[in-house]
């Protein structure tokens, strides 16, 4: 099993960095197949903890909502 031990720590911008250097370097045809499938793994882990940062992000946002007065709450009034 590889060791993608380092994504939890990763932003999400430096996360899709390596994902997009990833995508760049198979389809460029160049690694080997053994390290095409090692690529391709830790892009699928990337992939997944970019997924869930930006859940993440996207769950803050929405609990934050303009009232009327302008002012912003974390709930909805009513």
């Amino acid at each position: 099993m590889n060791d993608h031990s380092d994504i939890p720590a990763l932003s999400f911008e430096d996360a899709l960095a390596a994902l997009e250097a990833i995508v760049r370097s198979l389809e460029s045809g160049q690694p080997k197949l053994e390290d095409a499938i090692t690529a391709y793994e830790r892009g699928a882990a990337l992939k997944k903890h970019c997924e869930a940062k930006l859940a993440a992000a996207d769950a803050r946002v929405q609990a934050i909502v303009a009232r009327a007065d302008g002012t912003l709450s974390l709930k909805p009034e009513g």
